[in-house]
């Protein structure tokens, strides 16, 4: 507890007297108003209400993505081993359009936020606009190479020829649509960024009922519907995330949201772009380099044996799922830093970091005392084999011990993404997941002898490196001046 009073903001920012431009409301009044989507002036008011207001729909948002996979596995997981390994292995490759929408989307939500708070809402539409035409443009190559290559892509990949005949179709969808993915992403950015966080909410909510229809009909051919195997469930998913694109750009083009994109946007604007894409690079690399190491992990923990991977697997996917609030509430403290830097107020910016990071702080906690308590019952919900439990009982627990450096972690490194300052998340996670993680890991599980509980540790320890480090760099302000 030490750790955290060296952090709490009234040492570092003066108090901010806060304008009431409303009046106050309960709990569940503000609940009423995050989903149903709020008009504050997120840089005036109450900020602890200006957090739930973006945070709550921002969650709600995170999990409908996550959605997407969980339905389709469950489905393509009925049609055979072949199947289910040619989505992984297409997966796989959509993973780097992903990486490229993610870190696009750091750099959309940055330059909208900083325009609204800025009173611009022309430079915030000129900015979406732009960010349409950089998602078509990155996103042709792809479909062109997954149209005509994907079962070169798959052969390159190692996979069986029962698998090519079976997953070549799925991947040509799925790659071949990968702009509605760009879109959909990058649009939602801007809603995040510009403060209607309930409408990328109600976007993703719509296209995953949508998803969720269409899957068994397509895949099985149920009634009129035509019996598509395995493609079946990526144009179930191309139809309902295409849904939500066009969702989004009717919000966008008839004035209903904070940005408007009018005709005379439709025009490229080389500077704009050329920012976005500086901007989206840090991104990229923040995600790149988080994701190489966690294969990294993995494998070290393979050499352990199928009960250590299992448990490592079942553990970690708990752990991703319980943390969405966390990202939630990451993400409306980027665009609450975003929005206050535009309006000259960075006092009130980093107090918004704060407030965010103790609201995490009492989540998180609270999470953790629950993986400590309760970690044996809650993998035995997914597995039952002895060993399996035990180490996923151990990765839970080691890695629940510095949930309470996590939580302000993760609210300061988001931060620096809505401040636009990209560069210094990517130092950050260069020098705790790849100079200190990996080699930490390696070093207690094979040298020391530790096992895979060498590298649940190294796990805890990093991350908790991750959040000091990221601290100290917040404090010292230069964020407060980054120009986007």
């Amino acid at each position: 507890m030490s750790y955290i009073k060296e952090v709490e903001p009234t040492a570092a920012a003066p108090e901010i007297i806060e304008p009431q431009t409303q009046p106050q409301t309960g709990w569940l009044a503000t609940l009423r108003e995050a989903l149903r989507g709020s008009r504050q002036d997120f840089t005036q008011g109450d900020i602890r209400r200006a957090i739930i207001l973006l945070s709550v729909p921002m969650i709600l948002e995170m999990m409908m993505e996550s959605l997407f996979g969980i339905v389709d596995a469950f489905w393509v997981a009925q049609l055979g081993k072949e199947a289910v390994a040619a989505v992984g292995i297409t997966e796989s490759m959509l993973s780097l359009v992903f990486t490229v929408a993610m870190g696009l989307s750091t750099a959309v939500i940055a330059t909208v936020a900083r325009r609204i708070g800025e009173k611009d809402p022309a430079g915030a539409s000129s900015a979406a606009m732009q960010s349409i035409f950089i998602a078509i443009l990155v996103s042709l190559p792809i479909s062109f190479v997954g149209i005509f290559f994907m079962p070169n892509l798959l052969r390159v990949m190692h996979a069986d020829a029962a698998v090519i005949a079976i997953g070549a179709g799925y991947g040509q969808v799925i790659l071949g649509a990968n702009v509605i993915i760009m879109l959909l992403f990058l649009l939602n950015a801007v809603f995040r960024g510009s403060g209607d966080a309930a409408i990328a909410m109600r976007v993703l909510w719509i296209a995953n009922i949508i998803n969720i229809i269409l899957v068994p009909f397509l895949v099985f051919g149920i009634g009129p519907f035509p019996k598509l195997g395995v493609m079946g469930s990526s144009v179930a998913t191309s139809i309902g995330r295409g849904t939500g694109v066009l969702i989004q750009l009717y919000y966008l083009t008839s004035g209903k949201a904070r940005v408007h994109i009018k005709l005379r946007q439709l025009r490229f604007q080389l500077d704009v772009m050329v920012k976005l894409l500086r901007l989206s690079l840090g991104g990229m690399f923040q995600i790149l380099i988080a994701t190489s190491s966690w294969i990294f992990l993995v494998r070290i923990v393979n050499e352990f044996g199928a009960q250590a991977s299992a448990g490592y697997t079942i553990a970690i996917r708990i752990i991703i799922f319980s943390i969405l609030p966390s990202f939630g509430m990451a993400s409306a403290a980027a665009t609450l830093v975003g929005q206050n830097l535009g309006a000259q107020r960075p006092d009130r910016a980093e107090k918004s970091v704060w407030m965010a990071g103790h609201f995490n702080f009492v989540f998180m906690l609270s999470i953790s005392i629950i993986y400590i308590v309760f970690a044996e019952s809650l993998i035995k919900l997914f597995i039952t084999d002895p060993s399996v439990v035990t180490y996923g009982r151990d990765c839970l627990r080691y890695i629940s011990f510095g949930y309470a450096f996590y939580a302000y972690g993760m609210i300061v490194v988001q931060s620096f993404n809505g401040a636009g300052d990209t560069t210094t998340p990517t130092f950050i996670n260069l020098l705790c997941h790849w100079l200190v993680q990996i080699p930490l890991a390696y070093s207690l599980a094979v040298l020391a002898g530790l096992g895979p509980r060498g590298v649940f540790i190294a796990i805890a320890i990093a991350e908790s490196l991750v959040a000091v480090v990221s601290i100290v760099m917040f404090r010292r302000g230069q964020w407060k001046t980054r120009k986007v």
